[in-house]
């Protein structure tokens, strides 16, 4: 058996990679588009991600880690479980800045995309991958080329369209304009350490609950748990989040999505 699938992520990139596929500009059609959900994005993801789904002709399934990341840090926080933690930044004694080790993506994002692909080629936990091959579509442009990985498993290969076809973030939205789609929302857990501050005032003036959310969790993780002692912070300022001045338009030194290497969230 030998499959194409899409790694939907409902930001612009691959969204623009499964319409294109719609529109017979990718081929082959997919036989399906995996959405792995941390349970954390925007409502306007969500919002748009519905809308996607209804215009694919190939089925959307969404997929989520066990309970989904927001539940998995509380468990952390409260019982000491063991966390796929985000890339939360850390203020020691001395009020040296320094960053977490990111785990969400793998946890969060690639585990339950190749749990469902497995699922798909017709293979039972733990049976050996014979004879089956999966081709995922992951919807990193041409100005983020450095975001692309080679698969950890021999039956799956990364397929790029869109660096192969030699378009950029800019060209994503262009494409979606010219056939008259509305403009998706960036995809990203609402209390991504990796926004920036335009991002976060984005979220604070357009989503207000996913701000009071992302304002939750920064206070959640503030005293962290075991094995993990210092003080933490969503924004890298190491300020709590609601004190934090986001008026200035002007960016200095924000990580972006284009700082994290496994390829597969804000796409």
């Amino acid at each position: 058996m030998d499959i194409d699938i899409i790694s939907l992520g409902a930001g612009v990139q691959s969204s623009t990679v499964a319409l294109m596929a719609k529109h017979g500009e990718i081929t082959p059609m997919p036989v399906a588009a995996v959405f792995a959900d941390t349970g954390a994005e925007s409502r306007q993801c969500y919002d748009y991600l519905d809308w996607l789904e209804s215009e694919l002709p190939f089925p959307v399934y969404r997929v989520m880690h066990k309970e989904g990341l927001t539940k998995m840090l509380e468990n952390t926080v409260h019982n000491g479980d063991r966390c796929a933690q985000p890339p939360l930044f850390t203020k020691d004694e001395d009020g040296q800045m320094g960053q977490l080790n990111r785990i969400c993506t793998m946890e969060t994002k690639i585990t339950p995309i190749i749990k469902k692909t497995r699922e798909l080629l017709g293979l039972k936990p733990k049976q050996r991958a014979k004879d089956v091959h999966c081709t995922t579509w992951i919807g990193i442009s041409l100005d983020e080329i450095q975001r692309m990985k080679a698969s950890m498993q021999k039956y799956i290969t990364h397929r790029f369209p869109l660096v192969d076809l030699r378009m950029r973030r800019g060209d994503c939205f262009e494409w979606m304009k010219r056939k008259g789609y509305p403009e998706p929302p960036r995809s990203a857990c609402v209390y991504c350490p990796y926004h920036s501050d335009h991002e976060w005032r984005k979220l604070k003036k357009h989503d207000p609950e996913g701000w009071q959310e992302a304002i939750r969790v920064d206070e959640l993780v503030r005293d962290g748990w075991k094995g993990v002692d210092n003080k933490l912070y969503l924004h890298r300022s190491g300020l709590p989040l609601s004190e934090v001045d986001l008026s200035d338009d002007i960016e200095r030194g924000q990580l972006t999505f284009l700082d994290e290497c496994d390829g597969m969230c804000g796409v």
